[in-house]
């Protein structure tokens, strides 16, 4: 692929990532009732409508590519191990955000390759915000009211430490990490937005220590590597994709700094 094609693929996706934000944002002014998923998450019409925008936008543009979404039929491993690229998407990431009120979710598609995310777009549909990169082009951030700006990580962390962390999922293992990084300033934001706060060097380090799903990160990953940061599982080797029948990903780290041995904190 090249990098004309990726870059008319990442400017598609940013517009298909908005329209499904739109669709959502209007399902949260007009309320909407909620589901329990068989893992007890919760399910709403926001997530399928987003869905169904990215399905029918994904095809439209790139039609040769198949479609891993959350919201999608259980597809084999058998299956998808034949997929050498294929789009991976959660149309509605932070449901949990969502359904309370709390306008920390977005909207997340990437683009994986031979197991590598090389096109993310993290878009907040509440802020109108959207984060997005492709393997060699650099990430951006971008209102919509203005024009997109290349972003970086703090390649060297702050002291005391700024750690994003999670509003809905706080763990025993995340609490003693913290405890070893020692004095630091919390940063609270729900879905992969924690990650795109690595990205822009607002935040140094984000340990998620609990259970995910690869929907969850890919989109994130590629944005946080292109501005110059990493997103690793606790070996500090960066999460590979659609390499397995199971689609949870190991407990990872989101970081800045790779001059850090990060493992002394777990």
């Amino acid at each position: 692929m090249t990098t004309m094609e990726l870059a008319s693929l990442m400017e598609g996706c940013v517009a298909i990532a908005r329209a499904a934000g739109t669709r959502i944002m209007r399902i949260y002014a007009d309320g909407f009732s909620v589901q329990d998923k068989k893992d007890h998450s919760p399910l709403t019409e926001a997530d399928m409508a987003a869905h169904a925008v990215i399905d029918d936008g994904l095809e439209e543009i790139a039609p040769e590519y198949p479609v891993l979404s959350e919201e999608s039929a259980a597809i084999a491993f058998e299956d998808r191990a034949r997929w050498e690229t294929y789009w991976l998407v959660d149309p509605l990431d932070g449901t949990r955000e969502f359904v309370n009120n709390t306008p920390e979710f977005s909207v997340n598609i990437a683009l994986i390759h031979q197991h590598e995310a090389i096109l993310g777009v993290v878009y907040s549909p509440a802020y109108d915000l959207a984060y997005y990169a492709a393997r060699g082009l650099g990430a951006f951030k971008q209102h919509v009211s203005e024009a997109p700006r290349q972003i970086h990580v703090a390649a060297k962390h702050r002291s005391p430490m700024i750690v994003a962390s999670s509003r809905s999922h706080k763990s025993d293992a995340v609490q003693q990490f913290l405890a070893k990084v020692g004095e630091h300033e919390l940063l609270i934001m729900g879905s992969a937005l924690k990650s795109c706060l690595i990205a822009e060097g607002h935040a140094d380090i984000y340990p998620r220590l609990g259970p995910t799903s690869e929907w969850d990160t890919a989109a994130a990953q590629c944005v946080v590597e292109e501005a110059g940061g990493m997103l690793t599982d606790l070996q500090l080797q960066p999460l590979r994709y659609n390499t397995k029948a199971s689609l949870l990903n190991p407990h990872f780290l989101v970081y800045g700094d790779k001059n850090v041995d990060w493992k002394k904190y777990l």
